[in-house]
Order: structure tokens, then C-alpha cells, then sequence
């Protein structure tokens, strides 16, 4: 196999191309003979020699059929596009042109060397029989009629031609002055591109054509590259020109010269001969040949990839000894010299991986893989993972190559073992083991036990973030308890391995262990177990525990759960501890005031002594509180409030108003209360008792005007007596009055407004008409209020109320009054309704 070397060995760029050397028949025939010349076709090679053989070929190099031409070197080897037809060329002159699978075509020989030769790329077809030559002169052969050849010059006189390419209608050839372009169907020449060097010899430096396309002309030339565009020219520029012209589109020079040139998309492929300076003998000598990658611009380049080849005896070739074939189906470029043949292929994925995982680049790799898994041959996706794995692992990254083993070895447990035990070989099982599979997949028990174990050793609080992650059913329960427990002996007070182990037995169902070690702890998870695991039954006898421990949530559950722990075991359990008892009574009132009843008495007690500012808005609302043991206490603690308030309640209104008077002094408070009382004796007692009080006389000025008439309070008020503020008092006096004054006219031009309001709607109502017909019919007779016969004459009364009446049927009035009043609705004790209207024909 050929190697190809980089411009620098260290370079990161990856190459655009690989390299094999053609073996099998083609090394075989290379011992023995010298290649000259090789055309490439999509099916087959068809390889020249300087003994005069052709060789056709497969494309792994294993001869097919040979051909005996002539005793001298093939110069030329041409195939149309079918692959069945094939002209040959030699040094001698003689010329061949016969179908690989029909017979010869057509043979001569000629007095001078024919160095190329090319047939119709369509010369399968019976109309495209034709095909050049050259040497001295450009032929073009065509068959006629009477299956003879018929030839005619279409070029000469500017030396020999050495290189013809025939793409569609257009025939390209290179003479020692330039290259020029035919159009077979017009006959005509339509372009000549001057070579650039002619101190170039011609026969040394050969030139290089390739069509891209049929209207694409690739030219390499010494070191000169020109791309060439065959364009139709416009109808009003003819004239006596060609039809088409040519346009160069790009040019530019390489650092080489030229020995064969194709292209790839956009880009060109160019193997350049090079000559470097020995450094033994200092002087000129052929360098391996160099395959380049170029991106042409319009006046310039870029090169993307350059690559020396080492062929066989590359030091003894010049550069018209190496041509460049390619297939344009496949995109494979042989490189032919005289001792070696080259295949350059583009790299496909897996050698994209392939460098990738040789630079060390294996995620890179990976991801590769991962986007072209349908399409790689080569390489495995878990191969590529477990060979990173590996890299991190040397490269000491341990967590990162744990994290990759999650996606990398997925469900596969086998690997999934193997790399645990690896990792324990290192010391880092801590580093896989947030990674191990804990749903689906999963290991054997002892793997996660050795895992557990590592941490239970140096790190309890990875100890229990596992056992808190990890399903129960990965490990055997039993035996990491017992480790637990062992580990506890040393340290009986770790709080870490207690609530781990607390975990332990939740998962094991030992739910009464687990509970007790929450308690021990006060852990805030103790009533989520409770609840969980319906454990009411284990706490009857740790209530008090609970409610230490956190008295809000205990009361809480106690209460959602009244049918599971009583209300009366509860207030039993919590006899010896008042202070939580009240707790629990207080939340039990305050969700339903009747359930607790029975401890209503005893809670007066545990108010007074723990919660005193809820003591009154407890007497408030319940009403199985007993008034005389709540009073006995409230006046043996002196609470002033809470006895005025019981007073108040039991009907001592005079002696609760006297306490508020005589304890607190508050003049406001006893104004409110009297007001709340709404008792005219009450408000006699507050004003006899403030009568010699300034502040309190006051106070009742102040407050006094709406509710009692201020000129009781004002006569009893003693002459000479100072009054705090009396003036202002007096203002606010007279300014309530007025107020008062300005709110009954007010109401009085409402209720006027309202009144005409409702006259005027009353008496727009009256003036409607009523509606009479044949339904309505007599209250008091029940006949039909119209008469049957509508020439009778006849009288009706009809009211507001739509009672309807005869004129005969209807009783006259017995006042002095001539109005008329509705019996009916007079009956119901309605409004009376009065007549509207009397009809009368």
C-alpha cells in the first residue's frame, strides 16, 4: 500500500483523501514490464505498457483479458462511454480501434509515431463512428456508407499533439503552441489558449486536459492551471465567428509542475512533479510526486490538502511519466508512473473516524459514529466508547468516563460489571457510582453492595444520599443493615447513619424501627412515615414525643385523624403536660367549637395560664363554657376584660360598667360599653359616676350627643367645676346637633322626592287604559262581562286592581261617599282600588 505523508506530521488537519497501491495482476505485470499509459472506465482499467500490451483490469488490479498490440510502448489507450469500444495507439504507428466484445473495427499503421488517440464518446451508435489521432497532424476518421474509413486532417503544422480529450460535441488537443477546442458538428475551431512557458519542452512537460462537463475545460500546463468555459454566443455578435466561444474563468500557477489534473466538485485534484535539492550531493534530484487539493479562484487559489506519494522508484521519473486517471462516478484518482499504479479515494466516515480515534479525539468520534451509524463498516459505536472510556480513565478523568459509561455501555450489564470492577481496581467506585443502572438493566445485588460498602467506609453522607436515590430491591436490605448497625456500635450518635439506617427499615417495612429513630432524631419525616405507612396505632403512647418535637404538625395529623387516636386519648396522653394539652384543645376549638366541649371547663384553666390574649375570644365564642367557673377564675387572676365581659354576659351590666370604671378608669371603655348595652339605667349609672370627674365628664361630652340627650349630662355638671377641654367639647356638642339636623332634612327631601316620585308613577298608572273582551267576566255574578248581544245597552265598573263588575251586580256605596271601593280587595285587606272607568252603551 502507497503512504502518504503530510506537509507536517504534527499538522491537526485531517487529510481529504486516502491512498492504496493498486496490487494483485497490476504487480504482477509491473515486474516484468513498465506502464505507459492507463484510461479508467466505471466498470474496468485498461492499462498500456512499453512491451506493447494491454491489460484491462477489475478495479482491485486482477487482469481480465490482455491484448498483444505492438512490440513497442502503447501511447494511448481511449473508451467511449459504453466501455465496449476501445482505440489503441503505439510508438510504432499502428493504430487500433475494435469493440471488446464484437470484434475489430478498424487497423492501420502509420510512417510516424501516433501519440494520442480518442474515439466518440457515443461510439456505440451506428451515426458515431468516429474517433481522432494524432501525431504530427490532428485526423478525424469517420465511417461511411460503405463501412470505410474516411479521414480528414483537422489540424497540423504546430508540432506533434501529445494530448486530446473528446467530451460530447467538443474535441480539445494540446500542441507544442497551445490548446485548441473543435465543434464536431460545425466543423469549426472555436478557440486557442497559448501555452504560458514555451521554454518548456512540450515532450517533457506535457499537457494536461479533463472536461469537468461538457462545457468545462480544465487545463494544467508546466506549472499554469486555466479553467475554461465553452458559452454560446449572442445571435447579433456572430457575424462570420463561431457559434460558441470560450471564456477562461479562472488561472492561476502552482508551486509544481504539472503531470495530470481532474477535478473534484469544485475543487481540483493536481499531481504536481516536484525536484529538491540533495542534501548529500547538493544537487537537483525528482522528489516523491505530490497530490494537491486546490480551490481555484478567478485569479488565484487555496489549497485545501497536499499529500507525497511514495511510489515505487519515484527518484528515476521525470514528469511526463506520471498521467492522473479518474472515475468521475466514484470519485477515485489513480496515479500512474512506470513501476506503481495509486488509487487516491475520498475518506468516507469510517476514516474520518478512523483519524479521529488515531489524534485521540474520541468524542469527536463518537458523535461521528453516532450521526453515521447506518452508513459505517468499520467501526462500532460501543467500541469507539469503551476505547474513550479507556483514554479518560488514563488521563485520570474518572467522572467524566463514569458519566460516558451511562450512554455508552447503556444496557448492556456485562459491560456494565466489567467496568465497575475496573473502576474498584483504581480506588474510584465513588465515581461510577451515581451512574449505575437503578431501573432498567440492572446489575446483581453485589455490585451496588460493593459500591455501598466503599462509601460506608469513608463517606457517610454519600452513604446516605445513595441509600435515599437507590431503589431497595438493587442490594440485599439485610446485609447493608447489618453493616449499618456495625458502623453504629462505633459511633452510636452519628445522626447520618441513624436516619440512613431509619431509610433502611422503611424500605425492609420494619416501619415501628424506623418510626422510633424519627422520634429519637426529631426528623421532619417522621409524620410523612406516619402517614405513608399508617403508623397511628405506634403512636398512641408517643404523643407527647410528637408533639416536642414539632407541636403545629402533630396537632395537625392528630386532628385529620381523629377516627384512628381519639380526642380523648389524646387529652389523656397529654394530661402531664398542660402546656401541650392547651395546644391541642386550642386547635380543636378552633376547627369545630362543639367537638371539645367536654374540656371547655378545663380549657378556661389552661387559657389563663398559656394564652391569655385568646382567653376572651374563647369565652366569646363557646357557648359550653360554664360563666361561673370562668368568672371565679378570671377575678382570682384579677383579668379585668375577661370579668367584664362575664358580667356583661350573665346580666351584672351595672357592675361590669362599675369595673370598668373603678379597675380601668378608661372613660372610652365605658362609653363603648354602654353603647353596646343600649340601656338608658346604664347610661344614668355612667353619668352619676363621672359627675365629679372632669376627664370623665369629658369623655361623655364627647361621646355622648347620639346616643342620649346631652342636656341631662350638661345640668348636673356642678357650676365653678373645671373642665378639661369643655369648649371644644361643647363645639363637637352643637356640631353632632347640627349634623343630626342637616341628616333628617335630608331624609325628609328624599322621602318627599320619593313620594311625588311614586304619585306621579301611581298616577300614570291610573290613566292607562284596561283592556276588556269576552274572557273577563263579573266578579259577582261570574257571567261573562260583555254582553252576548252587542245592540243591549249595557254598564260596567272596572277597578285598578282589574276586578270587573255589571253596574247592577255591583252594590251601591253605604258611606256618604260617592267612591267606589273592590269588594274582593277590600276582603284581603289589599289597598282598595277605586274605580277607573265605567262603561256604559
Amino acid at each position: 500500500m502507497a503512504e502518504a505523508e503530510e506537509k507536517e506530521d504534527d499538522s491537526e488537519e485531517e487529510p481529504k483523501l486516502k491512498y492504496e497501491r493498486l496490487s494483485n495482476g497490476v504487480t504482477e505485470i509491473l515486474q516484468k514490464d513498465v506502464a505507459s499509459c492507463m484510461t479508467v472506465h466505471e466498470k474496468f482499467l485498461a492499462l498500456g505498457t512499453h512491451y506493447g500490451k494491454v491489460y484491462l483490469l477489475d478495479v482491485q488490479g486482477n487482469i481480465t483479458q490482455k491484448f498483444d498490440i505492438s512490440p513497442v510502448k502503447i501511447n494511448q489507450i481511449s473508451l467511449d462511454e459504453s466501455g465496449e469500444h476501445m482505440g489503441v495507439c503505439s510508438e510504432d504507428g499502428k493504430v487500433q480501434v475494435f469493440g471488446l466484445y464484437t470484434g475489430e473495427e478498424f487497423q492501420e499503421t502509420f510512417d510516424c509515431p501516433i501519440k494520442i488517440i480518442a474515439v466518440h464518446p457515443q461510439f456505440v451508435r451506428s451515426h458515431c463512428k468516429q474517433f481522432v489521432t494524432g501525431g504530427n497532424k490532428l485526423l478525424l476518421y469517420e465511417k461511411t456508407w460503405m463501412n470505410r474509413w474516411k479521414p480528414s486532417i483537422l489540424h497540423e503544422g504546430e508540432g506533434n499533439i501529445r494530448s486530446v480529450k473528446w467530451r460530447g460535441n467538443l474535441i480539445a488537443w494540446a500542441n507544442n503552441m497551445g490548446v485548441k477546442i473543435l465543434d464536431v458538428i460545425a466543423k469549426q475551431r472555436i478557440t486557442n489558449v497559448p501555452r504560458d512557458d514555451i521554454s518548456l519542452r512540450p515532450d517533457m512537460y506535457p499537457c494536461s486536459l479533463c472536461w469537468k462537463d461538457n462545457l468545462t475545460l480544465i487545463i494544467g500546463w508546466g506549472n499554469s492551471v486555466k479553467i475554461c468555459s465553452v458559452k454560446e454566443r449572442h445571435a447579433s455578435e456572430m457575424r462570420d465567428l463561431p457559434s460558441r466561444y470560450v471564456e477562461i474563468v479562472s488561472q492561476f500557477n502552482t508551486e509544481f509542475f504539472i503531470s495530470g489534473i481532474a477535478p473534484l466538485c469544485d475543487q481540483l485534484v493536481i499531481l504536481s512533479y516536484v525536484k529538491e535539492i540533495s542534501e548529500k550531493t547538493e544537487t537537483e534530484c525528482c522528489a516523491r510526486p505530490r497530490l494537491d487539493i486546490i480551490q481555484p479562484f478567478p485569479e488565484s487559489c487555496e489549497e485545501i490538502s497536499s499529500d507525497a506519494l511514495t511510489v515505487r522508484r519515484f527518484q528515476e521519473n521525470e514528469c511526463r511519466d506520471y498521467c492522473l486517471e479518474y472515475s468521475e462516478g466514484e470519485s477515485l484518482f489513480y496515479i500512474i508512473s512506470p513501476r506503481d499504479v495509486v488509487v487516491a479515494k475520498e475518506r468516507d466516515q469510517d476514516d474520518h473516524i478512523e483519524w479521529l480515534l488515531e489524534k485521540k479525539k474520541y468524542e469527536e468520534a463518537l458523535m461521528a459514529a453516532e450521526i453515521s451509524q447506518k452508513t459505517i463498516k468499520k467501526h462500532k459505536i460501543q467500541d469507539i466508547g469503551l476505547a474513550y472510556i479507556n483514554h479518560l480513565m488514563e488521563t485520570g478523568d474518572y467522572d467524566l468516563a463514569a458519566r460516558k459509561c451511562q450512554k455508552i455501555l447503556g444496557k448492556n450489564t456485562d459491560l456494565w460489571e466489567f467496568e465497575v470492577h475496573r473502576f474498584k481496581e483504581i480506588g474510584q467506585l465513588k465515581a461510577i457510582s451515581r451512574y449505575l443502572p437503578r431501573r432498567d438493566s440492572v446489575l446483581k445485588p453485589f455490585i451496588y453492595e460493593m459500591v455501598l460498602h466503599e462509601f460506608l467506609e469513608s463517606d457517610y453522607e454519600g452513604f446516605a444520599t445513595l441509600i435515599k436515590e437507590w431503589p431497595g430491591n438493587l442490594y440485599n436490605n439485610a446485609i447493608i443493615v447489618q453493616a449499618v448497625v456495625d458502623h453504629l456500635k462505633k459511633d452510636p450518635q452519628n445522626r447520618t447513619l441513624l436516619k440512613t439506617l431509619a431509610e433502611l427499615y422503611t424500605y425492609d417495612q420494619r416501619y415501628r424501627k424506623a418510626l422510633e429513630i424519627y422520634l429519637t432524631l426529631r426528623h421532619k419525616d417522621v409524620f410523612q412515615l406516619i402517614h405513608k405507612h399508617n403508623l397511628f396505632s405506634s403512636i398512641r403512647d408517643k404523643i407527647v414525643l410528637l408533639m416536642e418535637f414539632d407541636s403545629e404538625k402533630a396537632v395537625d395529623m392528630l386532628l385529620d385523624n381523629e377516627d384512628k387516636i381519639s380526642i380523648d386519648k389524646v387529652v389523656e396522653e397529654l394530661n402531664d403536660r398542660p402546656e401541650l394539652q392547651h395546644v391541642y384543645l386550642h386547635k380543636l376549638f378552633k376547627r369545630d367549637h362543639h367537638k371539645g366541649q367536654r374540656y371547655h371547663e378545663k380549657q378556661i384553666s389552661l387559657y389563663a395560664e398559656y394564652d391569655r390574649p385568646n382567653l376572651l375570644p374563647f369565652l366569646r365564642d363557646s357557648t359550653h363554657c360554664p360563666l361561673e367557673k370562668a368568672l371565679e377564675i378570671c377575678q382570682q387572676r384579677n383579668f379585668v376584660e375577661e370579668t367584664v365581659y362575664l358580667l356583661s354576659r350573665m346580666g351584672n351590666s351595672r357592675s361590669a360598667l362599675k369595673m370598668i370604671m373603678e379597675e380601668l378608669n378608661d372613660v372610652d371603655k365605658a362609653i363603648e360599653f354602654a353603647k353596646e348595652q343600649d340601656d338608658a339605667e346604664l347610661w344614668e349609672d355612667l353619668i352619676l359616676y363621672s359627675i365629679d370627674k372632669p376627664p370623665f365628664i369629658t369623655g361623655l361630652l364627647n361621646n355622648i350627643g347620639t346616643h342620649v340627650d346631652p342636656i341631662l349630662l350638661i345640668h348636673r355638671i356642678k357650676e365653678d367645676m373645671e373642665i378639661p377641654n369643655l369648649r371644644d367639647s361643647l363645639v363637637k356638642i352643637l356640631q353632632d346637633y347640627n349634623l343630626q339636623i342637616l341628616l333628617r332634612e335630608g331624609c325628609k327631601k328624599i322621602l318627599v322626592a320619593d313620594s311625588l316620585s311614586l304619585l306621579k308613577k301611581m298616577h300614570r298608572t291610573q290613566m292607562r287604559g284596561v283592556l276588556v273582551d269576552e274572557e273577563n267576566i263579573c266578579e259577582m255574578c261570574l257571567a261573562p262581562i260583555l254582553p252576548t248581544d252587542a245592540s243591549k245597552s249595557f254598564s260596567i265598573t272596572v277597578f285598578h286592581c282589574r276586578h270587573m263588575f255589571h253596574k247592577e251586580c255591583f252594590p251601591e256605596p253605604s258611606t256618604e261617599s260617592s267612591i267606589h271601593f273592590c269588594n274582593i280587595c277590600s276582603a284581603k285587606h289589599r289597598g282598595p282600588g277605586s274605580a277607573i272607568l265605567e262603561m256604559k252603551k
